[in-house]
């Protein structure tokens, strides 16, 4: 894929798969939601408490990867140092990455319940692998 192929598609609202470094075993690879802008950075929220953040603040990175489930089949993985980490705000990060994922009378049931017990991470994006395999010789 080109720079600005990879970047459209990354923004897209796929499922992604995190992996986080942990000490003494495999990476922690999991399901989540993700947000992204072309040329920006890549966020996630997690639990305040959860194994996630804990291994996000001890590595100072994670990478991400997104799939396509139709054919043709694409993908794009990204990884990068962690350039931001705070406490999420409802109305600026939950209530935003629900809608994205739920839509909006879902998403806004989703963080209505009251729990706001998350953190924000993002990276920057430093390396990049992708693949189109529309573009691809059969």
């Amino acid at each position: 894929m080109s720079k600005s192929e990879r970047e459209a598609f990354l923004a897209e609202p796929h499922v992604g798969v995190i992996s986080i470094e942990c000490p003494d075993r495999g990476p922690l690879t999991v399901p989540i939601w993700y947000d992204y802008t072309p040329g920006g950075t890549l966020w996630v929220l997690t639990g305040v408490d959860s194994r996630k953040a804990k291994l996000i603040e001890a590595a100072g990175r994670f990478s991400l990867c997104v799939q396509s489930t139709e054919l043709p089949y694409r993908y794009v993985s990204v990884e990068g140092p962690v350039v931001d980490h705070r406490r999420a705000e409802v109305e600026r990060d939950l209530r935003p990455m629900a809608r994205r994922y739920l839509g909006k009378k879902m998403g806004d049931a989703y963080t209505d319940d009251g729990d706001d017990d998350s953190l924000v991470f993002a990276i920057q994006p430093t390396r990049w692998s992708s693949v189109d395999y529309g573009k691809t010789d059969a």
